[in-house]
């Protein structure tokens, strides 16, 4: 106070002490009227002279010693204005006084606090006097009295220590120099404390030494002191002044060397001390722990191990020991509750619990303090559960912990008795009969203790029943959450100072590089060092915490306490997790999957999964067995749902109960915000998490999420109302738990996958072999996962879709279809999620994506194929445009259908491929038009679905045509990946192999179009042979001309030639087996009715197509360099096709044949015309110049122009003249071959030999006219000779009589068949050829009529096929016809044609050299003489009309040659032939048909007078170029016709006309004429003229002889009359012959003919007896004559010599 010097400060000193005068005057008045005198005395001099106050003092303290409670007035007035240390003295010198003599004590203790709270002067003695004053003053016999001094004490010893810090709040500033001490073992080495800490040390250590009743040092004058207060007053020393013992060493020292073993000492009772231990078991009785130094000293403990554990480290481990050891089950309950009151103070303080951690469990050989309190929490809770129902107090620690292991029997229904006697309603713990309730006992988080409190009671309280478990509980669930919240706090800071760290490093400037990688390494180090503490701590305490934690969630009946176990293993999981102390972790989780299914279900899921080997394993800690606790069987909790077991063979039905739906939820949270540090145990997550949803009957929906769904088979799930409205709420957990998989870090979500992937696997191993209802929980899971993590879908696609595939080849269908539709869900949203890059940039990935449909193609399953190409389908529709390099793996999907998947699945894939076709080949690269083709074509060859292969081959045409509109562009493109691949094959060093190379890829791709084409057009079924092969040859017609010159080869070897050879074999084999029907109610044409026939018709329309390909593009074919080789195959083709014995395939090779051989040779520079010749046939045209790979693309135009173009844009094609002979030479074999082998006659006929149709036939005739203009030149009599065989034998061949009516005229009709007319018109195209052609040509003509006689003689004699007996079809009418027997054709119109060509031609070549020489006119004479003889025999009466008439021609011409050539000699074997045939026409041996009318008769007697009339105008006039002989046959021949001849048959009236009255008078008149022919020119005429009337006379003779015998024969009947005719005419005959005779000149008439007429005379004589009057007329006139001849005998003399 002496150091205030303002005026102020005096001002209020002085008001202040004037009041407190006041006051004590006032207060005296009565009773010290002295006291009243000098307070007032004193105010006057306050108010006058302020400096001389200390008198004031001087009066008071006299009065002070009057011992009146007046006195102590004076001294709380004396102290408030003491200022001097010594007065300080004096005035505790009067309190105690006042105080031995019991005066005032209350005041006493009031002066003492004054003076001690108001000023610093008391100190040392004196202090210590006031102390022991107060210390005196607690032990009085007054209640009030002692209570106040205790305040008292403790408020002066709070001030002591108070003053204290004050003084060092002082000095702080002042830096001293420490006074080094020396050593700590000089207990009294208190110098270097400043005055107020040596106050307070010197009261501490009396403190100490009282508690410990050892006499004080400082505290003098002690009479008495109570250890409880004692220990109190220490308490509060240490809990409200820790810094003091912090700071100063002295006062360290007495922590160390006077309170811990104090301390240790009292506690010993309570160590030693065994509830229900006998006496006699040890050899001292020992002394009984006392409640209140007990409970004093726990608090003691609490403080120091609070405030001081970082001096006191040994002693805390003591101290600590012993707390542990409280707990144990044979200490009095007080005791243990307050043990775990005060361990619970401990465990609110997480980084207490760490500094034990750090400075016992972590060093070697030190107590593992901080295990050892964990786990005797759990033991200690475990042994409130195991006390014997009974009480008995003898089961040891020992006995116990062992119990746990094995399984305490408790009765089975005591938990149903439980719920139905409603013991429940309280909150508790239940367990094997043991029920314990749950207070209420504090505040979470703060230890508030009330056994520590109850420092009153004197006598241990009685414990309520449960508040040990309670408080011991609390401990637990405040240790882990101040542990857990401790550890990731510091996690926290660790990472995000790691991040800035790594942030800085990543971008740091030169200057501060080398500093920040030193505090990166510093952190390092601190981060290592914090860890190592960490997962220490973890370590420790685990194992008991699970113990403790898992039997209280078995035990629990209580909701929130159920949810504050879980909550409290879940932090501690998640605590594990992060740190990555796997098995700590797993164990958490297990306990929470166990917890979360019913009873003993746990033990078999959790078991089986590996890291769920914990459940029955005992950890040993320090010595003691902890336990795992399993479930206990009988629950009591409500049973909220009742479901099937997910097992193989599921045996009966299990419950859940409210806990387990907790214990779930509880799970479910931890998976949802931990997954991150799941590792692992996801599994063991994910196993239980199925189960749950198993036995709770929740079904996978879209997308993968789980909806409640009825069970499926066994018992339905039942569910209480209270379950079902949670079901929403877990369905929906669960999808968030998966959904927030997109948060977790890669490492993370991999495993996640993991344990998804095996779960899966062994609900796929459940569903073998059977079909019932599979578990798709995790398939539905993986589902999700992946939809929520496209993001990052690389990572975690192949082993997703790597497991999905193995689900999708499942026998169990459900499953499989679950593994399909997650499959195709995640590619199709892979497609569609918006990527960063987008796909379109990422091709890997988006092939990535692709491949499991890919994939997929090697499942056979139908159902997971047709989801797999709904799929295509769906991501054709979203993401066609946008596949790009997708396309070969989604067009490879398509083409993997195989044929024998059914027929949905073709119609399915067909329709994706139809899409492409339709909508996206513009948009993929053109690399995949080659697959489009293949996947095409592979569809065409499918056999289920006729319609789908007949679709796919209009789809490749489709394909064709778009090949053909975008050519430029594709070629391009192929053009420039060409390039890249080629390149990237040289660098790799191998060979660029692709199909058709090395074509140019353009072409390659159309020939990959005509290869496809090719095969479908072999395919079995005759419908799509028959389009495709329409298709391929469509294909080549309209778009080959885009192809490269070069590329036409292979289009020629490769494509056609190869498809003709396939076709020729199976046409060839094909089965001859009548097909019934086609299938269904189809009706199969007889033409088609065998595979055989199928087959010719595929057969036919090759063969047609090819050649017109040839036939079309010869101009591009010629100059390929092989084109005669190919010309050669083909035309062998036409000719196996020729020959094969099927009239259809047989007559198109013919078509075919005639097609090829129309070809027009190119145009040649020689002969090129000025102007191009009009031709509308469209060809393409070459646009532009042709340079390196560049194709010209082309147009239509005129051939023209075509030709034109070529001789100028390319090396003009000049086809080597003799090049083209040759092909025409090879035709004209072909021709040859086909026409010698087709029409051989077979060796044996039978109702299956087959004959060549007469379309046929007529078709390979026809070819060879056209064939024969290319061959003229070289065309010699060989070939003449071949051609002969051929046209024979073609006309040879009969028709099947099956085939006639429609070939065959009927049998009146006299035409041609085509065939003839072919055959007619093949040898008039020769004989023109021979007739323009060079002179050594005309030697061919007699060939021609040597063939066509051979025709002629057809007329009488239809040539032989074989063997073959035929009819002739001119005298058979159609009834007569064998069926199946075959029929020759009627030749005669055939012959009678040839006949009139033979006239023809003899015409126009009589005088030909070769035809002379070759005698021709005699064979056409010979042959004419067959009808000529047979005449009314002949088949047809036609035709020896005909050959009268052509005789008559061709003598008529060939006559005179004859003559010409009489001296030749070479027609000297003519003239008997032509006799012989005269003589077998005019005396033909037929007889005339019966009903010949008499005007037919007529007629045909004129025919005889022609040729009688030809006789004598044409041959008997030109006797003496003619041979005797011959001239003789005429003449008899003559005499033969002018006498009838009598004829039998004839009836009376007809005899005189059929008696050829014309024909005998025309051959008597030429008889006549040539008898007096007055011009005889030449000796040959006479001669002529002589043999004539020879024969007439001769002839004359024999008729009237045979009259006469006749006449006389006949009596009187009257003759024939014919034979009066006959005789009539001879007589007329006679008469004029011999009037003739008589004009003619003597000397022509030969002496013999007179004698000869003279020698009839007698004969006429004899005729005068005849009855008939016309023959005496006629005889009259003939005798007439005679009277010429009646001369005298001499001159008949004379003239008979002469």
């Amino acid at each position: 106070m002496s150091g205030t010097s303002s005026p102020e400060a005096v001002k209020k000193l002085l008001e202040n002490m004037q009041s407190d005068l006041r006051a004590l005057s006032l207060e005296c008045k009565k009773k010290f009227p002295p006291v009243k005198e000098a307070a007032e005395s004193g105010i006057i001099k306050v108010k006058t002279i302020a400096a001389r106050n200390t008198e004031i003092l001087a009066d008071l303290y006299t009065f002070s010693y009057l011992g009146t409670s007046a006195s102590v007035f004076c001294l709380l007035t004396i102290i408030k204005i003491t200022i001097l240390q010594t007065a300080a003295g004096n005035i505790i010198n009067m309190l105690w006084q006042l105080m031995e003599n019991s005066l005032e004590e209350l005041k006493l203790l009031q002066t003492v606090l004054v003076l001690l709270t108001t000023n610093t002067v008391v100190h040392d003695e004196a202090l210590s006097k006031a102390i022991v004053l107060c210390f005196r003053l607690h032990f009085t016999k007054d209640n009030i009295t002692n209570n106040t001094a205790a305040a008292t004490v403790r408020q002066v010893v709070t001030v002591v220590f108070e003053r204290m810090v004050a003084e060092d709040e002082r000095h702080r500033d002042i830096i001293e120099q420490p006074i080094l001490v020396q050593g700590n073992s000089n207990r009294r080495s208190v110098s270097t404390l400043k005055p107020c800490a040596k106050d307070a040390y010197m009261l501490f250590q009396d403190l100490c030494q009282l508690v410990n009743a050892d006499a004080p040092y400082w505290l003098v004058g002690m009479t008495e002191m109570t250890r409880t207060f004692g220990l109190e007053l220490l308490e509060s020393v240490l809990n409200d002044f820790p810094q003091v013992f912090l700071q100063h060493q002295e006062f360290s020292f007495l922590l160390k060397e006077r309170v811990c073993p104090l301390v240790i000492k009292l506690f010993s009772p309570n160590i030693k001390f065994r509830q229900g231990s006998s006496a006699s078991s040890s050899p001292a009785p020992v002394e009984k722990p006392y409640f209140p130094i007990c409970m004093r000293l726990l608090r003691v403990v609490s403080v120091l191990i609070k405030q001081f554990y970082s001096l006191l480290v040994t002693e805390c481990e003591i101290f600590l020991s012993l707390l542990v050891k409280f707990l144990d089950a044979d200490k009095p309950q007080w005791l243990r509750a307050v043990a775990v009151e005060s361990i619970h103070r401990f465990c609110v303080q997480p980084q207490l619990l760490r500094s034990f951690c750090q400075s016992y469990d972590m060093k070697q050989h030190s107590t593992k303090v901080f295990r050892d309190i964990v786990n005797a929490l759990g033991s200690f809770i475990q042994s409130l559960f195991l006390v014997p129902p009974t009480g008995n107090p003898a089961t040891s620690n020992q006995a116990g912990n062992n119990n746990l292991g094995g399984s305490v029997s408790a009765p089975a229904n005591s938990g149903m008795v439980g719920i139905g006697g409603g013991v429940t309603l309280l909150p508790a713990f239940e367990y094997r009969g043991t029920w314990i309730p749950i207070l209420t006992i504090t505040v979470q988080g703060s230890a508030k203790a009330t056994y520590l409190e109850m420092l009153d009671k004197v006598e241990p309280p009685t414990i309520p029943e449960g508040y040990a478990m309670s408080v011991a509980f609390h401990c637990l669930l405040d240790l882990v959450r101040g542990i857990t919240s401790m550890i990731e706090g510091e996690l926290g800071e660790v990472e995000t100072e790691c991040q800035t760290t790594t942030e800085e490093a990543s971008s740091p400037t030169q200057s501060s590089e080398q500093q920040d990688l030193q505090s990166t390494s510093d952190q390092m180090d601190k981060e290592i060092v914090s860890r190592a503490v960490w997962e220490e701590m973890v370590n420790a305490c685990w194992c008991g915490l699970l113990a403790a934690l898992s039997l209280l969630l078995d035990a629990s009946t209580d909701e929130a306490a159920t949810e504050n176990i879980l909550k409290a293993e879940l932090t501690m999981a998640a605590l594990c997790g992060r740190l990555g102390l796997i098995t700590s972790r797993d164990a958490f989780i297990t306990a929470i999957c166990k917890g979360s299914l019913p009873p003993h279900y746990a033990l078999t899921v959790l078991n089986t999964t590996t890291a769920a080997t914990l459940s029955n394993k005992s950890y040993s800690v320090q010595g003691q067995s902890v336990m795992m606790i399993s479930p206990s069987s009988e629950s009591h909790q409500q049973v909220v749902a009742v479901g099937q077991p997910l097992a193989v063979q599921p045996q009966g039905t299990v419950m859940l109960t409210s806990k387990n739906i907790q214990c779930m939820r509880t799970l479910l949270n931890l998976a949802h915000c931990h997954g991150a540090v799941l590792g692992t145990s996801w599994q063991l997550v994910l196993a239980t998490l199925q189960h749950l949803v198993w036995i709770l009957g929740l079904k996978p929906s879209s997308g993968g999420a789980l909806k409640p769904g009825r069970a499926v088979e066994g018992p339905s799930t039942v569910l209480t109302t209270a379950v079902m409205t949670d079901l929403p709420v877990i369905s929906n957990i669960l999808s968030r738990l998966f959904e927030s998989s997109q948060y977790l870090d890669d490492v993370s979500l991999h495993h996640l996958i993991n344990a998804l992937c095996s779960l899966s696997l062994e609900a796929m191993d459940m569903a073998y072999g059977n079909n019932k209802e599979p578990s798709l929980f995790a398939v539905a899971k993986l589902l999700e996962t992946g939809l929520v993590n496209m993001h990052r879908i690389e990572i975690l696609w192949r082993p997703l879709t790597g497991h999905l595939l193995e689900v999708c080849q499942h026998p169990n269908s459900r499953m499989r279809e679950w593994g399909a539709e997650a499959l195709t869900s995640l590619i199709k949203a892979g497609l569609t999620f918006n990527h960063d890059p987008p796909l379109s940039q990422n091709q890997r990935l988006q092939l990535l994506l692709l491949n499991p449909l890919k994939e997929m193609s090697n499942i056979n399953h139908p159902d997971i194929r047709l989801k797999q190409l709904e799929c295509v389908l769906q991501i054709l529709q979203s993401q066609g445009d946008s596949l790009g390099p997708g396309w070969p793996l989604v067009l490879g999907v398509m083409g993997a259908i195989r044929n024998d998947q059914g027929e949905s699945l073709i119609r399915t894939a067909f329709q994706c491929l139809q899409l492409v076709v339709t909508d996206f080949l513009p948009t993929m690269p053109c690399t995949c038009l080659q697959i489009v083709v293949d996947v095409a074509g592979s569809f065409g060859l499918h056999n289920q679905e006729l319609n789908i292969s007949l679709t796919s081959i209009g789809l490749l045409w489709n394909i064709s045509d778009y090949f053909f509109q975008r050519g430029e562009t594709i070629e391009k493109e192929l053009n420039k990946e060409e390039a890249a691949q080629q390149k990237q094959a040289e660098e790799k060093g191998v060979v660029l192999n692709r199909p058709f190379h090395p074509a140019p890829p353009f072409d390659c791709l159309w020939l990959c179009l005509y290869a496809k084409l090719g095969e479908l057009c072999v395919d079995p079924r005759p419908a799509v042979r028959k389009s495709a092969g329409q298709t391929l040859f469509s294909t080549i017609g309209a778009h080959g001309t885009l192809l490269q010159h070069s590329t036409w080869h292979t289009v020629i070897w490769k494509v056609l030639f190869h498809l003709l050879d396939r076709v020729r074999e199976s046409s060839t084999t094909a089965d001859k087996e009548k097909i019934e029907s086609g299938g269904g109610n189809i009706l199969i044409h007889h033409s088609r009715d065998t595979a055989e026939k199928q087959w010719a018709e595929t057969w036919v329309l090759t063969l047609a197509g090819v050649a017109r390909i040839f036939n079309t593009r010869r101009y591009l074919l010629q100059p390929l360099g092989d084109f005669s080789r190919a010309w050669d195959v083909l035309l062998d083709h036409i000719q196996s096709a020729a020959l094969s014995k099927n009239n259809e395939v047989s007559l198109a090779a013919l078509k075919s044949f005639q097609e090829i051989l129309q070809i027009v040779s190119p145009v040649r520079d020689s002969d090129k015309p000025e102007t191009p010749p009009v031709v509308n046939v469209p060809v393409p045209v070459l646009i532009g110049p042709i340079s390196g790979m560049s194709r010209p693309f082309v147009r239509t135009d005129s051939i023209g122009e075509r030709l034109g173009r070529y001789s100028s844009s390319e090396p003009p094609i000049v086809t080597d003249e003799l090049e083209d002979l040759n092909l025409w030479w090879a035709a004209w074999n072909t021709w040859y071959r086909i026409g010698s082998e087709s029409t051989k006659p077979p060796v044996t006929f039978d109702k299956l030999t087959f004959i060549p149709s007469q379309p046929f036939l007529t078709a390979l005739i026809q070819i060879f006219p056209a064939l024969y203009q290319h061959i003229k030149t070289g065309f010699n009599m060989d070939d003449l000779q071949k051609l002969g065989v051929i046209l024979h034998s073609a006309i040879s061949v009969p028709i099947s009589s099956d085939a006639s009516p429609f070939i065959l005229p009927s049998y009146t009709e006299a035409v041609l068949t085509s065939l003839q007319e072919a055959v007619l018109t093949a040898l008039d195209v020769l004989q023109k050829a021979i007739c323009v052609g060079p002179e050594n040509m005309q030697i061919m003509y007699p060939a021609i009529f040597d063939q066509l006689l051979a025709f002629v003689e057809f007329s009488c004699k239809p040539p032989q096929y074989g063997q073959l007996e035929t009819k002739h079809i001119a005298n058979a009418k159609y009834n007569q016809i064998q069926l199946f027997a075959p029929v020759t054709l009627n030749y005669v119109p055939f012959a009678e044609r040839s006949l009139e060509v033979v006239v023809d031609l003899y015409q126009k070549t009589a005088c030909h050299k070769a035809v002379v020489n070759e005698k021709v006119l005699q064979y056409i004479i010979k042959t004419l003489r067959v009808p000529l003889s047979l005449k009314y025999s002949c088949p047809s009466e036609s035709t020896w009309k005909l050959a009268v008439s052509s005789l008559l021609r061709v003598l008529s011409i060939g006559l005179p040659v004859a003559r010409q050539h009489a001296s030749s000699g070479k027609f000297d074997s003519m003239w008997p032939e032509l006799a012989n045939t005269f003589e077998d026409f005019l005396f033909t041996k037929s007889i005339p048909p019966d009903n010949l009318s008499i005007q037919e008769f007529q007629r045909n007697e004129n025919i005889d007078v022609e040729v009688v009339q030809l006789i004598s105008n044409e041959i008997l006039p030109y006797a003496n170029f003619i041979p005797k002989e011959f001239v003789g046959q005429i003449m008899t021949m003559l005499n033969k016709g002018s006498i009838h001849s009598q004829s039998s048959s004839f009836t009376e009236a007809e005899i005189d006309i059929r008696l050829r009255e014309e024909f005998s008078k025309m051959c008597f008149e030429t008889l006549l004429q040539f008898s007096f022919s007055n011009k005889v020119t030449t000796p040959q005429e006479g001669y002529i003229s002589r043999m004539a009337l020879s024969v007439l006379l001769k002839r004359s003779q024999d008729v009237l002889h045979r009259y006469i015998e006749d006449e006389r024969l006949s009596g009187k009947c009257p003759l024939p009359r014919q034979q009066v005719t006959e005789i009539i005419f001879v007589l007329k005959a006679v008469s004029t012959l011999i009037d003739s005779l008589k004009k003619t000149q003597p000397e022509n008439v030969d002496g013999n003919t007179w004698a000869q007429v003279i020698a009839l005379y007698p004969t006429l004589v004899e005729c005068i007896t005849c009855s008939s009057s016309e023959v005496c007329s006629a005889l009259k006139e003939a005798l007439v004559p005679f009277k010429d001849f009646m001369q005298p005998p001499a001159s008949r003399v004379q003239n008979g010599e002469s």
